[in-house]
């Protein structure tokens, strides 16, 4: 757990940045490949809102976050997602902290990263890290809206604190 704090964080960085070195693949729709490419670049995180089935809106890290989400132009993305108001160490030690303020700096984080593509108006990321252990190797779709410098991403269904909602996230290009 002390070194998933520090190498998870590093190493998703890193997935981002050999992504930016590798050649992308050259095949694909040509309407896919506009979209893929007007998604590259920087996206700050403006909101991010849980539904529930019957319509309930809830913010489990909170309404008060930060995040960026990059898309490179060789198909490689990266996300980042965290409380705005995390605590601290108390020991200021980068591998250190209490068992509970490593479960508080765990329930405020969400991370991930790998290769992406577009069709049509979805958006699948291919995850290779995640904080979420349970999501790598895995395929997480994303329907997309994107309107200007405004990108909204959707998920399908996914449990979060033990009830299936679907997330709604709203990113500006900076």
């Amino acid at each position: 757990m002390k070194k998933l704090c520090i190498i998870l964080p590093l190493a998703l960085i890193l997935c981002f940045m050999v992504g930016c070195q590798q050649k992308g693949d050259k095949s694909g729709r040509i309407d896919s490949k506009m979209k893929q490419t007007s998604l590259v670049g920087t996206w700050k995180l403006v909101s991010l809102e849980s539904r529930s089935a019957d319509g309930e809106v809830s913010y489990p890290l909170g309404k008060d976050l930060l995040g960026y989400i990059m898309y490179n132009e060789n198909g490689y993305m990266f996300v980042a997602i965290m409380s705005a108001n995390r605590l601290k160490f108390a020991s200021g030690d980068i591998l250190g902290g209490t068992i509970e303020e490593k479960a508080a700096a765990a329930d405020t984080y969400v991370s991930y990263c790998g290769k992406y593509d577009v069709q049509g108006n979805t958006v699948t990321h291919h995850i290779e890290l995640s904080f979420f252990p349970n999501w790598v190797g895995v395929d997480q779709k994303r329907i997309m809206v994107l309107e200007g410098d405004r990108l909204s991403l959707s998920t399908p269904p996914i449990l979060v604190e033990g009830i299936e909602q679907t997330q709604h996230l709203i990113w500006e290009r900076i």
